[in-house]
């Protein structure tokens, strides 16, 4: 009577010697497709900081401009005194108080958004003003040509994007933790905007 033909380790992954296993295999050497590609962790390009840095110097200086405009009559503007005027036509009492507010939260919160410091926070102030002007331009509908809110609303969209993608390489946020955006930078430049436009709303 003839000896039975030995198993094979592939029929018999559980012997010794059953290493070589399709199963055993780590799944990238059977499916070399899902392996990391190179590109996966890349960092960004030095264009992409570079258009974030041309975009926050951009929003930041104009909007610096705005509030130099309000608290201290800087480039065409009215100051404190009369723009506190306006202010108290639309509602906002007592005026000069509420234009000193929109001044400073435009001005420092601009240059905070130019240089990519305290981004969130920056943005968050920028959004606060920008939240109270589309209250004011509702009524006018979406486009500036009819006082709309097509303005504000780009403003605030962007320093909401701003925060949430990072200031990039070429801010002083680079040493901080929040130098990478994230939803949580979102949502702080979102809220405290928000909670700050409505504490003023509600004034």
């Amino acid at each position: 009577m003839s000896a039975p033909a030995p198993v094979s380790d592939t029929a018999a992954p559980w012997r010794a010697g059953a290493g070589s296993d399709p199963l055993m295999k780590p799944l990238a050497e059977l499916r070399p497709d899902i392996r990391a590609r190179p590109d996966t962790h890349r960092p960004p390009s030095p264009g992409a900081d570079l258009g974030l840095l041309a975009l926050r110097l951009t929003v930041g200086l104009i909007m610096a401009g705005h509030g130099a405009q309000k608290l201290f009559g800087l480039f065409g503007g009215h100051g404190i005194s009369g723009t506190g005027k306006a202010f108290a036509a639309l509602g906002y009492h007592p005026g000069d108080f509420f234009a000193g507010l929109a001044g400073v939260s435009e001005f420092a919160g601009g240059l905070g958004f130019a240089a990519g410091l305290f981004t969130p926070l920056a943005a968050a102030a920028l959004i606060g003003v920008m939240i109270n002007a589309m209250v004011i331009g509702a009524p006018q509908g979406l486009w500036a040509i009819s006082g709309g809110i097509e303005y504000p609303v780009t403003i605030a969209v962007v320093a909401l994007a701003v925060a949430a993608t990072g200031p990039g390489r070429y801010a002083l946020d680079r040493p901080f933790r929040w130098r990478g955006g994230g939803l949580r930078s979102a949502a702080l430049a979102l809220g405290a905007g928000g909670i700050g436009a409505a504490i003023v709303l509600a004034l």
